[in-house]
């Protein structure tokens, strides 16, 4: 359900259809505006050019992030392929454990057959 929400953004009204809360929306249009005020306030030109400024300022930060985001993914496959390697060696050397009880208990009855032998 789509929540219908104003908002007032450097004195003038927007109204926003969006899924989140209004308290979510009212946040970010007041951090919006805070930024917006920022720029203006250092004597960089009209709203409008802060508007600009800030929206350039959010997509660098969005790419960034997204970027940093992909690098995450890669790193968390690569360990995720690691993980499988080494569950294979595992399993490997499980059996091959396995194998070499088996010989061992094989060599160990041989031993006490010829015990036997020799005291027989």
């Amino acid at each position: 359900m789509l929540n219908e929400v104003k908002v007032v953004i450097c004195g003038k009204d927007y109204k926003i259809k969006t899924a989140e809360s209004p308290n979510y929306v009212f946040a970010l249009a007041r951090a919006l505006e805070a930024k917006i005020n920022e720029i203006t306030n250092a004597g960089s030109g009209s709203p409008y050019t802060a508007s600009i400024m800030v929206a350039l300022s959010l997509l660098d930060d969005l790419n960034k992030a997204n970027q940093r985001l992909d690098n995450i993914r890669t790193q968390t496959k690569e360990y995720v392929d690691e993980a499988g390697r080494t569950r294979i060696e595992r399993d490997a050397a499980q059996k091959e454990i396995e194998v070499l009880r088996s010989k061992i208990e094989q060599l160990e009855n041989m031993v006490k057959l010829r015990q036997l032998k020799d005291s027989l």
